[in-house]
């Protein structure tokens, strides 16, 4: 475009200058256009306006079906008639001009809200086999960036932070962009988007009639986001109406007004400890690719264990939760009610729920907590009953982390031996030590050695310079799978040669899984189960659990009782109470 104020000098002339400026005043005649006035005309050219609605429509689309499943995100999957969006189109074409720009506005928020909750859902299902809750597990972002920070690095964490907070900001702004575009194309050619409503409407019903799918147990007939919203909104209402109900199951104990000195008299004089082994599931047992690694560590361990004197019984639990969360199997398995997500966990910890450790810690044993993950104070602990809690901060390692895990499992119990186990003169011991050198990322994974030589732990120092980094196997599944075997047999065998090693007669250890490993390992459909096995060396120990029809040994036949985590804790205070089978 020209400027307006200036004349073209004539062609025969070019030197006359203009009658209303002086020459020198004049801009020179060849000078090129400005370069906005180019960016101008690209952004109001037809075919770019048009590809920008284009755009708009494509963006509508897919977010009215986004599938919440990983996998779903196909060509195949997004090949779908979403019904929403005939009802939006004759919902927009009947609103008057600034309430529709008002309704575009909300629902575009909406959908973006919808895709951003979706994708949460993704990581979710894949990690914790489960979709988000939109209420009860925002607390777990902590938990997130602590596991990023620690596995990956501070950097690592920053970035995720920055991902956490700009992507949603850009999907929303995405989305409520387009529906005001759409929108106001539907607001200048009402007749036509309203015949577009009808056929969206038409081929809706014609393909939900014959159920037509391109992808097994996909309609092509869509209505999941109006599904997937009114879903959300019952879970949340769910939600509320639970954390009610689980008031009155805290309440509601069997063994509340037991006196003390009638529990657990079947362990007088025990040793007991219960250790959660993570990530240790019923895929580590059975899967064919993880049981021949493992299952050879646990039929040596048993053969060890029986030369040594010891014996053991071992069965399946149900765990409340799957690829994480840890701390809510730990709960539940103490407390004897299902405790599977945030909310019953708060309520919990914040009754005076009888736990295993408080029945133990009035029946006069010393009670102690080996956290060798936790990195910071745990007011939890009050709450269960310890004596001492030992922990990261505490324990005297002065070696390298091994990726989450703080330290080696193998020096958290020789560590655990020294300060509480061998102490001259003590109280019976009742513990609870979580192992985790089994968490993921599974890399590097510490060597076994012999006792002696794990010292303050910078001996570790070797070791994790020449071990697999993650990088070397979060690439391929096969290779995550068996570093993911590998961790379960190193602490396996770390707690079988202990056991054989500074174990007495007085031992009594419970050790099973928190859960199991995440899909990348167990797959899809897996089980929640996890492998418990007990070892004593007095054998009316395990004659007070015959009735249970464990396994004898480490390893759990297939067929071995599989309970829910919860029903555990009573099972266990009737087998060891006066009344407990000792014949």
């Amino acid at each position: 475009m020209q400027p307006t104020d200036l004349a073209d000098p004539p062609a025969s002339d070019p030197e006359i200058p203009s009658e209303t400026a002086p020459a020198s005043d004049l801009p020179a005649a060849a000078s090129p256009p400005k370069e906005p006035h180019r960016v101008r005309r690209l952004l109001g050219h037809p075919r770019f306006q048009l590809a920008l609605t284009v755009l708009a429509c494509v963006i509508v689309f897919a977010a009215l079906v986004y599938p919440n499943v990983l996998k779903r995100l196909t060509v195949g999957g997004l090949a779908r008639i979403p019904i929403e969006a005939a009802l939006g189109i004759a919902l927009l074409i009947a609103v008057p001009r600034r309430p529709r720009r008002v309704l575009a506005t909300v629902a575009g928020l909406g959908l973006g809200w919808l895709i951003v909750e979706k994708s949460l859902d993704m990581g979710w299902f894949e990690i914790l086999n489960r979709p988000f809750d939109p209420v009860l597990d925002w607390i777990l972002f902590d938990d997130t960036y602590g596991f990023i920070r620690d596995s990956y690095g501070q950097a690592s964490a920053y970035g995720a932070i920055a991902a956490v907070v700009l992507l949603p900001i850009a999907v929303l702004s995405l989305t409520t962009w387009a529906v005001l575009r759409v929108t106001s194309l539907i607001g200048r050619h009402r007749r036509i988007s309203a015949y577009t409503a009808s056929g969206i409407a038409a081929a809706w019903i014609a393909a939900f009639l014959v159920g037509v799918q391109v992808v097994p147990k996909v309609p092509i007939a869509a209505r999941s986001s109006v599904t997937y919203a009114y879903d959300r909104a019952r879970q949340a209402k769910a939600g509320i109406a639970n954390s009610a109900a689980f008031a009155k199951e805290i309440k509601n104990d069997p063994f509340k007004n037991t006196p003390a000195d009638r529990m657990l008299t079947g362990l007088t004089g025990k040793d007991v400890i219960f250790t959660f082994v993570e990530s240790y599931g019923r895929n580590a047992v059975e899967s064919p690719e993880l049981a021949p690694g493992v299952d050879a560590v646990l039929d040596s361990g048993t053969a060890q264990l029986t030369a040594a004197g010891f014996a053991a019984r071992s069965g399946w639990l149900t765990s409340p939760t799957f690829g994480g969360g840890s701390w809510l199997a730990h709960s539940t398995l103490l407390s004897g009610l299902w405790i599977n997500n945030q909310s019953r966990y708060r309520n919990l910890t914040a009754s005076d729920r009888l736990t295993l450790t408080s029945a133990f810690r009035g029946a006069q044993w010393d009670t102690v907590s080996v956290m060798p993950g936790a990195t910071r104070a745990w007011p939890e602990g009050t709450f269960y009953g310890y004596n001492r809690v030992w922990d990261s901060r505490n324990l005297g390692y002065q070696g390298p982390k091994f990726s989450w895990a703080p330290m080696p499992d193998q020096y958290t119990l020789k560590k655990f031996t020294e300060l509480e186990y061998a102490k001259p003169g003590r109280q019976p011991l009742m513990v609870e030590m979580p192992l985790v050198s089994s968490h993921t990322p599974w890399a590097p994974i510490p060597s076994f050695m012999d006792w002696d030589e794990v010292g303050d732990g910078s001996v570790y120092d070797g070791i994790i310079a020449n071990g697999t980094k993650k990088a070397d196997i979060w690439g391929s599944t096969s290779k995550v799978r068996a570093e993911y075997g590998k961790s379960i047999q190193y602490t396996l065998t770390t707690l079988v040669d202990w056991v054989k090693t500074y174990g007495d007669d007085n031992l009594v250890l419970v050790f099973l899984g928190d859960h199991q490993p995440s899909k990348v390992v167990s797959g899809e459909n897996a089980s929640h189960d996890v492998p418990i096995t007990v070892v004593a060396k007095d054998p009316a120990v395990l004659k007070r659990i015959d009735s249970w029809g464990w396994t004898d040994g480490l390893k759990p036949a297939t067929d071995a009782p599989v309970w829910p985590m919860n029903a555990f804790r009573d099972k266990f205070f009737t087998a060891y109470g006066p009344n407990g089978s000792t014949h």
